[in-house]
């Protein structure tokens, strides 16, 4: 038969794994299912307005970014409101680029973005844009904080507070992971906007060069043809030449 004290052990090691398990299984999971982040890119059409609803509670904060990527022959402007459903209107931009808008939320209720083109009549606007809405707080780390951990503790207690270590451990990575790939996103918005302007700049170039070419073409032909004429005494043109 086991010692029961042996037996205690392999218990305690069997919930403390149990735990880790736990633990990874929740770090794959979305941050909080109380918190909100999106990342969405939306293509808002000439003369039009697409809004975008979402819900909040009282204590949380709303932090939007957002971001005109590609408008059309360098047409990079969009106008913006962030409103509540009732109508009553927290921020609004009018033809910017971009900006970054964090509002804090008193009380439960319902929010409305919206991305305004109908000043433009021609160009659609490709917007990318980060929405989070959460605690403030609500990633801190607190849950051992101003508790001496080791006094007082049973082996199996003491285990309990190494798993709680690993959770929290694995917390604090997928937090920092997860402010990482926003940083990324939004460098890749801002790369994905530059190489709009120059592709743009480059068809503006190019156009511009093949107008300067025919202009400098037909000037050359003008050019043959009035000093031709000018030894033809029997054309129009000479003739023409010799009255003025």
């Amino acid at each position: 038969m086991d010692n029961p004290r042996r037996y205690h052990y392999r218990s305690a090691m069997v919930l403390s794994w149990s735990r880790v398990l736990i633990a990874l299984i929740v770090a794959g999971l979305p941050m909080h299912l109380s918190a909100l982040q999106k990342e969405i890119t939306i293509n808002v059409e000439p003369g039009r307005i697409d809004c975008f609803y979402e819900q909040a509670k009282a204590g949380q904060t709303i932090d939007i970014e957002y971001q005109v990527i590609d408008g059309g022959h360098g047409d990079l402007d969009i106008s913006f409101e962030m409103a509540e459903v009732t109508g009553r209107t927290i921020v609004t931009d009018y033809k910017k680029s971009d900006n970054i808008h964090r509002h804090p939320v008193h009380y439960d209720g319902e929010f409305k973005f919206c991305f305004d083109n109908e000043f433009s009549r021609h160009n659609s606007k490709t917007v990318f844009f980060e929405l989070i809405i959460e605690r403030e707080g609500e990633l801190e780390d607190t849950a051992w904080a101003d508790i001496d951990l080791l006094e007082g503790l049973t082996p199996e207690e003491f285990y309990d507070m190494k798993v709680q270590d690993m959770e929290d451990a694995i917390k604090r990575v997928r937090n920092n992971l997860t402010k990482a790939r926003q940083l990324q996103d939004m460098l890749r918005s801002h790369e994905a906007r530059d190489r709009n302007v120059a592709e743009e700049n480059y068809f503006k170039v190019n156009v511009w060069s093949f107008f300067q070419i025919l202009v400098m073409i037909a000037v050359g032909v003008l050019q043959v043809f009035m000093v031709k004429s000018l030894f033809d005494v029997d054309s129009r043109a000479y003739k023409l030449l010799t009255k003025l």
